[in-house]
């Protein structure tokens, strides 16, 4: 009877691949792996995360924060026509193939990194936000200190296998969560399964997502895939549920099936194992201040972003505390200028931080109206 039970059972783990018994089996065939919580950052599954890798076109990651912002900053823009130059058509690997003089919108070009992990698109865009590559990886390095990147060092904006080009698994998290949380605009192109370029030209070309997984899992709506002789398969995945998106990176797979097949499993794990709750939306007005000699009467402290926690499925219910710290005023004050903080703890430990912005401006009062409603408030006895 126990043997039966005991072969029932490997059956059910065989035919049941979503069922994940210890986070040490997750990725068992990766070099190195990470799970992470993109709202809160926190880890929720490591395996040699500090380790320099290789990480091929994960790189792409970071060339297209860089131009995402100069986007959003207004210094390029989706519709402007980028030149395609003899040193950007020349890449090899995966490709639009943009010919030398080709002319293409900065949006179809995003799109073929987005989609295709063209290096071509990516070096063209490159030289047309920075001037040359050289330049372009200066601002992906300038990025990754801002970012607090320890483990990081690019050579290229492509991933392409060049000596001293490396990464590592936590960090390309923190990358993933940036682009995610700070640049969601990237969401609008990682999930597109499939696409045209050169439309209404006779070289129509046929885009195919290389992230399968946001066509078969749920939720998934990225993130960048990747492969070179070096790093092997790589793979960087976004999955969001209610209010939990998880990040998953698993670097240096032999098998691309296996890949997606153990990525797919570190995000079966998270979504298992752990619940994203609610606490307060963003909007959320938590306080209110009573001014003196200012153009407002009272100022309204908000919350600047979504107040979400992780807690283990299956666990007790918590209830949290807020602890609210409020700057010293100084007018004038602008509208969603930082003006406070909020607190979150779980009995007595904070386990979130969030922003305080100012709803409204609030101006100096001149000394004459300042006078004016001094003098008003005493004869009305509303001191």
């Amino acid at each position: 009877m126990k043997k039966k039970y005991i072969l029932f059972l490997c059956l059910l783990l065989i035919l049941s691949p979503k069922i994940v018994l210890a986070e040490e089996d997750v990725t068992p065939n990766a070099r190195s792996a990470i799970l992470m919580e993109a709202n809160t950052g926190k880890i929720l599954y490591t395996k040699n995360p500090q380790e320099k890798v290789a990480i091929a076109s994960l790189t792409k990651m970071m060339s297209q924060i860089i131009i995402l912002e100069q986007i959003e900053q207004g210094k390029i823009h989706w519709d402007d026509i980028v030149t395609t130059s003899k040193n950007a058509s020349g890449y090899g690997g995966t490709q639009i193939y943009l010919q030398p003089g080709e002319k293409m919108s900065v949006e179809d070009l995003f799109k073929g990194v987005s989609m295709a992990s063209a290096n071509d698109a990516v070096v063209a865009l490159a030289e047309y936000v920075a001037g040359t590559e050289s330049n372009f990886v200066t601002m992906m390095m300038e990025k990754a200190k801002e970012l607090g990147l320890k483990n990081t060092n690019f050579v290229n904006p492509t991933g392409l296998d060049e000596e001293n080009h490396y990464s590592t698994a936590e960090d390309l998290a923190i990358i993933a969560r940036e682009l995610v949380l700070n640049h969601p605009k990237i969401l609008d192109f990682s999930s597109l399964y499939e696409d045209y370029l050169r439309e209404e030209t006779p070289n129509k070309f046929w885009l195919v997502n290389t992230n399968k997984l946001i066509r078969f899992y749920e939720g998934a709506d990225g993130l960048k895939t990747g492969f070179t002789d070096n790093a092997k398969y790589c793979m960087a995945v976004t999955s969001k549920r209610d209010h939990m998106r998880l990040i998953a990176i698993v670097l240096g797979e032999e098998v691309s099936k296996v890949r997606n097949a153990e990525t797919t499993a570190l995000l079966d794990y998270g979504f298992q194992s752990y619940h994203a709750k609610e606490i307060l939306k963003k909007g959320t007005i938590v306080d209110t201040i009573e001014l003196e000699h200012s153009t407002q009467k009272k100022l309204e402290a908000m919350l600047d972003t979504d107040i979400i926690l992780l807690e283990k499925t299956g666990s007790a219910e918590k209830t949290y505390q807020q602890k609210i710290i409020l700057n010293p005023i100084q007018l004038p004050i602008q509208k969603n200028e930082v003006i406070g903080k909020i607190q979150i703890y779980d009995q007595k430990e904070v386990v979130g931080e969030y922003p305080l912005i100012a709803k409204q401006a609030a101006g100096k009062q001149s000394f004459l109206s300042s006078f004016l409603s001094s003098l008003k408030n005493t004869i009305t006895g509303n001191l």
